[in-house]
């Protein structure tokens, strides 16, 4: 893999800094595998030393140690203070106990649903069969509030999802609320070319920032439904230093499990 101190930073990586940069001190974090589980890693290591991380495998807090291959790797359990069965682990976001939590996505609409069932307007016979729910659904429905990541193209954010496996704000407005959903839904999504939040009214997808070197022209051009705009000029990302990629490269995942990319 050679030596990654002397590379770019890559899209991963900034990924998992972006990721990281939206989780605040003390606060009581539900993680899955993957990027979200390096950004709670990294965010501990630098701006937020006190959270609390949780796995969905319900290992609570464990000390530090080797990188999780995933959230129901024993490196989750390690010194753990406390390890609880997964339903329990769910249980913690029904009752309020967790602050944010990370979902990916197959497909997303400008509302924040999140489909990872099926591609196809035929549930029987779709063109595509994917993972479906897991946990992703009692994460969607019952976290304070939820941070989705994910590849950002015209088939991906979609107008409206083929299934919704992961409510967001499901007809915009008040109808989450109104559906009985607790917590705050999407307050957060973050794709290769910008961040985004939502219209506080509508509910509707909204440019936040975008990324290094990314037009809001091109932005819209891999988004296959309007994006709204914020007032005034729209900011730009902001990157990691080259100390915290450091950190990320040497202490959160030096093997480049989660955060490198062949040929890069």
């Amino acid at each position: 893999m050679g030596n990654r101190s002397d590379k770019p930073m890559n899209p991963l990586e900034m990924l998992a800094y972006i990721l990281s940069k939206q989780i605040k001190d003390h606060e009581v974090v539900y993680i899955g595998t993957g990027l979200p589980m390096i950004a709670g890693i990294l965010a501990r290591k630098t701006h937020a030393p006190n959270i609390v991380l949780v796995y969905e495998s319900g290992a609570q807090d464990p000390m530090e140690g080797a990188l999780p291959w995933s959230v129901g790797g024993p490196a989750t359990w390690r010194k753990s203070p406390l390890i609880m069965e997964m339903a329990y682990s769910f249980g913690q976001l029904y009752n309020g106990y967790v602050d944010k939590a990370f979902l990916g996505f197959a497909q997303i609409d400008m509302y924040g649903n999140v489909n990872t069932h099926m591609i196809g307007k035929d549930f029987l016979k779709p063109d595509h069969r994917l993972t479906g729910s897991g946990g992703n659904n009692d994460l969607s429905s019952l976290a304070e509030n939820m941070i989705l990541v994910g590849l950002q193209s015209p088939q991906k954010f979609v107008p409206k999802v083929d299934f919704i496996t992961s409510p967001g704000f499901l007809d915009g407005g008040d109808s989450r609320k109104k559906a009985g959903l607790l917590g705050n839904g999407p307050v957060c999504v973050i794709s290769q070319a910008a961040v985004f939040d939502f219209e506080p009214e509508t509910k509707r997808m909204r440019v936040k920032s975008l990324h290094p070197g990314v037009s809001f022209d091109l932005c819209q051009l891999a988004c296959g439904f309007e994006l709204l705009k914020p007032e005034g000029e729209i900011p730009v990302t902001e990157v990691p230093s080259k100390e915290i990629l450091e950190i990320l490269r040497n202490e959160v995942d030096p093997r480049g499990v989660f955060t490198s990319i062949p040929g890069m």
